[in-house]
Order: C-alpha cells, then sequence, then structure tokens
C-alpha cells in the first residue's frame, strides 16, 4: 500500500489531537512516503522557525537509513562518526533524536512521522499513538 494524502493527514492529524489530550507544548508533524517524500506537513501555532525542518529531518532520517529515530540516536551514541557520515550524506537534515517513527504495513516501510516541539519521548509517544490508531505498526526503533 502507497502512503496516501488522506491517510498521512488523518495520522498528523491524530498526533495533533494526542498532543492536546497530553497537554503538550505546540508540535510540528511531517508525514513521509516511502521515499522520503514529504507528504503533509502541520504546524501549529507558536512553533519556532526551524520546527518543520526538525520534523522532516526525524521522517526522513527514518526512511533514508530504515530505523526509527530512537534507533538512530543510539547508534549515534555508539558509532558517532557513522551517523555524522550518513548526515553529511543526507545534506545535514538528519535527525537522530526519538521522535521519528516508521510507518510499517505488513513489514514493509510506507512512510514515517516525524515530531518535533515538546520533548523527544512525548513528540514520539504522538507518532507512535497515530499510526497505530490509523491501524499501521509503527516502528519507533
Amino acid at each position: 500500500m502507497d502512503l496516501t494524502l488522506a491517510t498521512a493527514d488523518s495520522i498528523a492529524r491524530a498526533c495533533i489531537t494526542r498532543a492536546a489530550e497530553m497537554g503538550l507544548k505546540p508540535l510540528t508533524i511531517a508525514v513521509v512516503d516511502a521515499s522520503a517524500e514529504l507528504v503533509v506537513l502541520l504546524r501549529q501555532d507558536g512553533t519556532s522557525l526551524l520546527r518543520p525542518a526538525i520534523a522532516q529531518g526525524k521522517a526522513k532520517g527514518a526512511v533514508g537509513m530504515g530505523l526509527g529515530s530512537r534507533a538512530l540516536y543510539n547508534r549515534a551514541q555508539e558509532q558517532p562518526y557513522f551517523i555524522q557520515s550518513m548526515n553529511a550524506l543526507a545534506g545535514g537534515s538528519l535527525v537522530p533524536v526519538p521522535g521519528g517513527v516508521l510507518i510499517r504495513q505488513a513489514g514493509k516501510i510506507i512512510g514515517a512521522v516525524g515530531i518535533t516541539g515538546d520533548t523527544s519521548d512525548n513528540d514520539e509517544a504522538c507518532a507512535v499513538f497515530a499510526i497505530e490508531q490509523a491501524g499501521f505498526t509503527a516502528d519507533p526503533g
């Protein structure tokens, strides 16, 4: 299955709903497809200037590496030169911190969600919730 605009939009809006339930700071949510192309970007009022780039960096990095950004964070701790090299290959846009969650269906990566604005753990929790609510498997790494 390809990630449709309707599905990506539904996931992003579920992230916003969940964030409100959790009382989180304003979020920016990026949903990308399996080719790491942006499908939806939602930015709540009050977010800072770099948040869209950070959200996309989390999502695109997850798809590009085939790993949720929590796994990329752990890899950065263990092998910082490797992640620095991957970031250079990604044009400096790889963001290896939690909040980039792969969207899987039947084991296959169909996209990813990248969220930023609150703590990385809270960002990730919103993404996982929204992906699972949409009927997919969330893979945060």
